[in-house]
């Protein structure tokens, strides 16, 4: 099992940033990558950024330039740095933990982020 938790969401205005933190614990042994998707009102979730174990990021079209993600690896900790954020970036954000095993990912509870026109 592994258990994520994620921080740092909130109201923000147009232009601002946030940045989301996700903490991993359990059995992370077997971690191949962990990611940052979205999902908003009425639409499917997506992915906005993922990073493997072994650093290569991808980042989804909408956010590249604009969000960067990081990961401490002393803390089993990923980042998602959000800046110059528009209103279109207001969903919840989950992270996700993908595994090398079954059940394969993990998720976290999400976190609201609100971005103000």
């Amino acid at each position: 099992q592994v258990q994520l938790v994620e921080s740092g969401g909130g109201l923000v205005e147009a232009g601002g940033s946030l940045r989301l933190s996700c903490a991993a614990s359990g059995s992370i042994f077997g971690l191949n990558a962990m990611g940052w998707y979205r999902q908003a009102p009425g639409k499917q979730r997506e992915l906005v950024a993922r990073m493997t174990t072994g650093g290569r990021t991808n980042y989804v079209d909408s956010v590249k330039g604009r969000f960067t993600v990081s990961r401490d690896n002393a803390k089993n900790t990923e980042y998602l740095q959000m800046d110059s954020l528009k209103p279109e970036d207001t969903a919840v954000y989950y992270c996700a933990a993908e595994m090398l095993v079954a059940p394969y990912v993990y998720w976290g509870q999400g976190t609201q982020v609100t971005v103000s026109s």
